[in-house]
């Protein structure tokens, strides 16, 4: 990770290296007009000349308390951003990030928009936070609760007393802002927690009770502060992202698989999926969104394999597990029914289901390097 692992008394020199730079053009005479040649020329416009100013302060918080601060949509388009030294502070970022660092923070709730690389907090206590990333890190942390998605898993250094739910977040421009950074709504391992130091005898994180609301822990933005215009909802049943159990223990034995084929409408039918079954009582327990070759269609849908190989040519497959007594008989009514025109492969025998789910998702995690 280079510098972002250097000690804490090296820090303000890595932040320097961060902040956007100007490039200076020497000049020479080699080539130059005699001064006694008045021509109308316009001098030659070079790239760099033509960027937009940038002032680092845009792309930073430090050293505040008791306030609420961050960034509207629109204001960071993909740049890096930086919080650091900030106490007691209501702090939201609606905009997607290359990447973020937060360094010092006590007593926070901070909202995070999706961020394409990793988000590393480090030396922090007593922070709640949402969060969507490509990577998650954290080091010398304290008392964290993470409402999160992350694409890869999620890892702690240091750090005690963590405690993670599944992200829940709606605002009207996320699905872009989860687009724009690369991000899939439905792969998240939030619940997939690596320990890099664990202490013999001690759990240095947990989940986060399964009724947790993420209100609870970070409010919407007060009705009179700037971001007032932005509409947001920590609702599940209104949050981009699919609420999913996780790693929590199963409530049934029995689980079904359901993929959808790449499509126009690939999204919009799992959303249907997920909604008409939980509607029904079942419970999607976990999510992927991934390409497959030849080869893996065969590994995975062993007989079915024939049929679905020109299938996965059109883009990536997104797959669902979803758990209850008698999901699999549902499932297959929902295919048939619902779904009848559209290219799907479903569990068809709870007795073979959970090989079916195992072998999906086992293929996904080494797929994504997990």
């Amino acid at each position: 990770m280079g510098c972002w692992f250097s000690k804490k008394s090296k820090r303000k020199e890595d932040r320097e290296d961060l902040t956007p730079t100007t490039t200076t053009v020497e000049t020479t005479t080699s080539n130059a007009v005699p001064l006694g040649n008045n021509t109308d020329e316009a001098p030659k416009q070079y790239s760099w000349d033509k960027r937009e100013k940038v002032d680092p302060k845009d792309y930073m918080l430090t050293g505040l308390k008791d306030v609420t601060v961050g960034r509207l949509p629109g204001t960071l388009n993909g740049q890096q951003f930086v919080i650091q030294e900030c106490e007691n502070c209501n702090i939201y970022v609606f905009d997607h990030s290359a990447t973020i660092t937060i360094d010092d923070c006590v007593n926070c709730r901070i909202f995070l928009g999706p961020i394409k690389g990793s988000v590393f907090f480090r030396d922090c206590k007593d922070i709640k936070c949402v969060v969507a990333c490509q990577q998650f890190r954290t080091r010398d942390c304290k008392k964290m609760e993470v409402f999160l998605c992350c694409a890869t898993q999620p890892i702690i250094e240091s750090s005690t007393s963590m405690k993670f739910g599944c992200y829940q977040y709606f605002y009207p421009e996320l699905a872009f802002h989860f687009k724009d950074a690369g991000l899939s709504i439905f792969n998240n391992n939030w619940s997939n927690i690596h320990d890099f130091t664990p202490v013999s005898g001690e759990t240095n994180w947990s989940l986060l009770p399964e009724a947790s609301a993420v209100g609870d822990y970070v409010p919407a933005p007060d009705p009179e502060s700037d971001f007032k215009a932005v509409r947001v909802s920590g609702e599940s049943s209104r949050s981009i992202v699919p609420l999913t159990k996780g790693g929590r223990r199963k409530d049934s034995e029995e689980s079904c698989l359901f993929v959808f084929f790449s499509g126009e409408y690939s999204t919009a039918n799992a959303r249907k999926l997920i909604d008409e079954m939980g509607a029904k009582g079942y419970v999607l327990i976990q999510t992927k969104e991934v390409s497959m070759r030849p080869e893996d269609v065969k590994r995975v849908f062993q007989n079915s394999a024939e049929e679905l190989v020109e299938w996965i040519t059109k883009g990536p497959v997104i797959a669902l597990e979803l758990n209850g007594d008698g999901v699999v008989d549902a499932c297959n009514n929902m295919a048939t029914g619902v779904f009848s025109g559209t290219k799907v492969f479903v569990s068809n025998n709870k007795n073979t289901s959970s090989r079916d789910v195992d072998s999906f998702f086992n293929f996904a995690d080494m797929q994504m390097g997990l």
